[in-house]
């Protein structure tokens, strides 16, 4: 399966929200790589996957932990 990126814009403001999704994410299987941008206006949320996971499944994760995540362009 080819590798999917997702975009999303976040409230995680600092590298001490950050870990509380470090285990979150690093522990999903369909998940091979992220990383969010502390220092863009956006705070930018990349996830790359080879399996199937949607952008609304990535949100929710986010949510679940007291942050928001949209799609960028939204």
């Amino acid at each position: 399966m080819k590798t999917k990126l997702l975009i999303l814009k976040t409230n995680i403001r600092s590298k001490k929200k950050l870990q509380l999704l470090s285990p979150v994410f690093n522990g999903h299987r369909s998940i091979q790589r992220w990383s969010v941008d502390l220092e863009d206006v956006d705070k930018v949320l990349r996830v790359e996957t080879n399996e199937p996971i949607e952008e609304h499944e990535i949100i929710q994760l986010v949510e679940k932990h007291g942050f928001y995540a949209v799609d960028l362009e939204g």
